[in-house]
């Protein structure tokens, strides 16, 4: 079993910044990828960043140079760095993972409940 705990979402007015972050917990043996999502109402989820094998970043168009993933390996943890927030940017954001789980060494890939980020003044 493996499970991904947010935080950091809440209201900030336009211009400003929040940090999310989401940790890993349970039978991980190794993690592939960590990354965000998010889902504005009205509209289908969409990529913001992803980080593979620690090393190689995706990120959306849209948050390109405001934003910024890292990830601390020790703590199975990602976060997300969000500048210049624009309301736009309001939305749900939810962690994902693709791992591999040392019970049976199986591929998953695991979600994150999500948390509420809203940009406005």
């Amino acid at each position: 079993q493996v499970q991904l705990v947010e935080s950091g979402g809440g209201l900030v007015q336009p211009g400003g910044s929040l940090r999310l972050s989401c940790a890993a917990s349970g039978s991980i043996l190794s993690i592939n990828t960590m990354g965000w999502y998010r889902q504005a109402p009205g509209k289908e989820r969409e990529l913001v960043a992803t980080l593979t094998s620690g090393i190689w970043t995706n990120y959306a168009d849209s948050v390109k140079g405001r934003f910024a993933i890292s990830r601390d390996n020790a703590k199975n943890t990602v976060y997300l760095q969000m500048n210049s927030l624009k309301p736009e940017d309001t939305a749900v954001y939810y962690c994902n993972t693709k791992l591999v789980e040392s019970v049976h060494y199986k591929l998953l890939e695991v979600w994150g409940p999500g948390t509420l980020v809203t940009v406005s003044s």
